[in-house]
């Protein structure tokens, strides 16, 4: 397996693999879900990943943790600097005093002393209500305030305990609110991102702020409650990849990198994780390309739970700024 490329991020300087691997997974927590996670992990070092997407919601920075100390045991990986290790800024704790908090939760659960990159998950605050009548959780929603979370953001860069900072889920519009008060720029935003969803206005206006767009569902999350199998089963993909030789998978991805994107993949499968790495050596024509630029658009994952008429986004076109 060659190895992944990688890009510069403009505000830090720093390299990052243009393929991470995602971490986030509907198995329930337990120790299924650990052992699964870390040995999926492994498995991707092995592999040749080096770049690994996981969050504070996701419940999988423990296992990614502990399958770092064992890479470093068995030798898979010489140093801890080797890899590019990204969480993510739940929204409970995305209030100005409770950030830096957060990420030393993080680190603790990853068992590492920084992170290369921290995101805010989403732009909204949320604040537990009560019990719910089911014994679950409970959320009223509230706007974030993003001159002190983002100073937070800043703060935790300047003390070394990320190295960049960026954003996840933020419209046009948002990451403009945060750039007018921005004294580090984020890096990165991290957006649903695939054939069926190009987000070009987005990318071109990040891509013009020196921001990089990161994909996550790249193949449209198929298999989880939030996903579809809409990417795999578009027909012009399928045409595509007939033609090339290649999984309607490898296309989805060598489209995105041909973009200038980089890729959150997420397969715990040994063979697919292989897969998605074999999209370096080979290229889409310029017609291909066209045929992928026409395909209908539409936003996959909508986001329901953030709107609420006693919330700040009482639509969903004002959750994604008209950006559906």
């Amino acid at each position: 397996m060659g190895r992944i490329p990688d890009c510069v991020l403009r505000w830090s300087g720093q390299r990052m693999p243009v393929v991470g691997f995602g971490t986030a997974s509907e198995i329930v927590e337990g120790s299924d879900f650990f052992t699964v996670t870390k040995q999926a992990v492994l498995q991707a070092i092995k592999l040749g990943y080096r770049h690994f997407d996981t969050a504070s919601l996701y419940g999988s920075e423990q296992p990614l943790g502990e399958a770092i100390v064992e890479a470093l045991s068995l030798g898979l990986i010489k140093s801890r600097n080797e890899l590019f290790i990204t969480s993510k800024l739940w929204c409970t704790q995305a209030y100005g005093d409770l950030v830096l908090p957060a990420l030393k939760t993080s680190l603790q659960n990853l068992k590492l002393d920084y992170l290369d990159l921290y995101l805010i998950h989403w732009p909204i605050c949320l604040k537990q209500r009560k019990e719910g009548v089911s014994g679950g959780k409970e959320y009223d929603l509230f706007p974030m305030d993003f001159s002190s979370v983002w100073a937070a953001m800043e703060d935790c860069q300047r003390l070394g305990l990320t190295k960049s900072i960026g954003l996840s889920n933020f419209t046009c519009k948002k990451v403009a609110d945060v750039l007018s008060i921005a004294k580090i720029p984020p890096v990165v935003n991290q957006v649903e991102l695939n054939p069926l969803w190009q987000q070009k206005k987005l990318k071109d206006f990040c891509h013009g702020n020196g921001i990089l767009l990161q994909a996550y569902s790249p193949l449209g999350a198929v298999g989880t409650k939030w996903g579809s199998n809409r990417v795999m089963e578009c027909e012009v993909l399928k045409e595509i990849a007939k033609v090339k030789g290649k999984t309607v998978a490898q296309v989805c991805l060598r489209w995105a990198y041909e973009e200038g994107v980089i890729l959150i993949v997420k397969s715990f499968n040994a063979e697919r994780m292989k897969q998605n790495l074999e999209i370096m050596d080979w290229s889409l024509s310029e017609d291909e390309l066209k045929m992928i630029q026409h395909i209908p658009q539409s936003r996959g994952i909508q986001a329901e739970a953030f709107v609420s008429e006693n919330g700040p986004f009482k639509t969903l076109e004002e959750l994604w700024d008209g950006e559906i």
